[in-house]
């Protein structure tokens, strides 16, 4: 790797390590060696070893020496550590890494950044989203000509729909249709000759979340945006299958519900709490059909019957998903969280729709979209620490620089 030697640490072991690592930075901010190695359970010589590697590949950076104050306090020790100072470590934040790109319905927004990504969402330029592919690879290609591309490692990108990550390919995206004759990673490919990365849009907000909460429980988010998704999260990681179809819970047919949706059924939950849907269903009073006449009436008026039983169908759907996987946290991301009352509503709705709810508490709650997070998340997960060893040769090639 690089030149760096670790034959004497199995490859499966190393990256296992690598991630662990790379995960306490996330949620520390800088460590010394001798903290991360008492962390992550492993040897001084095996942490030296890792972060050794991560330094040369660029993922880490030293962040100064650590104040004898400052350490010795990640197990809540508060007494000071005797002999030499340990040299901090961080993330590295100085040159950026990756293209990251937000396919959406209504716009496309585009940033480069380092791998020590803020969890807030930052996008250094936005277009809006064409009806072609050619049209929106010619505005890709203004604005990469602002992008420099010494160092880059990938472009990420966030899309919307039924996703097979690992072949690169939309296989069915109800708002975006033309999306699904397009092949993305070589359009993007022709713009920045680098590896690109698909990653489906709410998978991508369910791992930056997990990068904000490293340590936490299990969880279901589901967003509401253009449409209505969610993404799983078991044992600290991002629930994928062979069959690239998951978390759809937007699709679930309500019963009563009568709009079609873009998918091409009848009575789907999206066409209730998407934005259309809820536009829709707030005009039929004919009160205006904007998305801040719409917050501006729930926070006059409150939680209106309508929205109060679109929010019941939407809080039956999730209890059934919670009640399969055997999870009882919810995090909800996205319009919803803008409606006054309406997460809270969810909430209480949960409780009485999971079986969870009987025995021990059910949790939900809302929370900022991290898309960046997610997709810087998964180009280290994917890109630069594949799990395949063959992977992983044939992309260490593009970072030599």
């Amino acid at each position: 790797m690089l030149g760096v030697k670790t034959a004497a640490l199995p490859a499966s072991l190393r990256r296992t390590n690598q991630r662990t690592v790379i995960s306490l930075l996330l949620r520390l901010g800088s460590a010394s060696r001798a903290d991360l190695a008492k962390a992550a359970g492993i040897s001084q010589p095996t942490a030296g070893k890792i972060t050794t590697e991560l330094l040369e590949l660029g993922i880490l950076s030293e962040a100064g020496t650590a104040p004898d104050e400052a350490q010795g306090n990640l197990n809540g020790r508060n007494s000071p550590r005797l002999g030499r100072p340990g040299q901090l470590l961080r993330l590295d934040n100085r040159r950026p890494r990756f293209v990251v790109i937000e396919f959406g319905v209504a716009q496309t927004r585009v940033s480069a950044l380092p791998v020590a990504v803020k969890l807030e969402d930052e996008w250094a330029f936005t277009f809006r989203t064409p009806t072609s592919g050619d049209v929106w690879v010619k505005e890709l290609k203004n604005v990469a000509a602002s992008i420099k591309r010494q160092q880059l490692w990938g472009v990420l990108i966030s899309v919307p729909g039924i996703v097979d990550e690992a072949a690169g390919k939309v296989l069915f995206s109800p708002n975006l249709h033309w999306l699904e004759a397009m092949n993305l990673p070589k359009l993007v490919g022709e713009v920045w000759n680098l590896p690109v990365l698909l990653v489906q849009e709410i998978r991508a907000l369910a791992l930056g979340h997990l990068a904000a909460e490293p340590g936490g429980e299990d969880f279901v988010l589901v967003d509401f945006g253009q449409g209505v998704g969610g993404a799983i999260v078991l044992d600290g990681k991002l629930f994928s299958h062979p069959m690239p179809l998951s978390g759809e819970v937007g699709h679930t047919p309500v019963p009563g519900n009568d709009r079609c949706c873009g998918c091409g059924a009848v009575g789907c939950l999206e066409t209730l709490v998407s934005e259309r849907g809820l536009l829709e269903s707030f005009s039929a009073g004919r009160r205006g059909d904007s998305w801040p006449a719409l917050v501006q009436s729930v926070k006059a008026r409150g939680l209106e019957p309508w929205l109060d039983k679109s929010l019941s169908a939407t809080a039956k759907v999730i209890a059934g998903a919670l009640n399969v996987l055997g999870v009882h946290r919810v995090i909800v991301t996205g319009l919803l969280t803008e409606l006054p009352g309406a997460v809270e509503l969810l909430a209480r709705e949960l409780k009485a729709g999971a079986m969870w709810g009987r025995f021990g508490e059910v949790i939900c709650h809302q929370a900022p979209r991290r898309r960046t997070a997610g997709l810087v998340a998964a180009g280290l997960d994917r890109l630069v620490l594949p799990t395949d060893e063959q992977s992983s040769k044939a992309h260490l090639n593009l970072m030599s620089c």
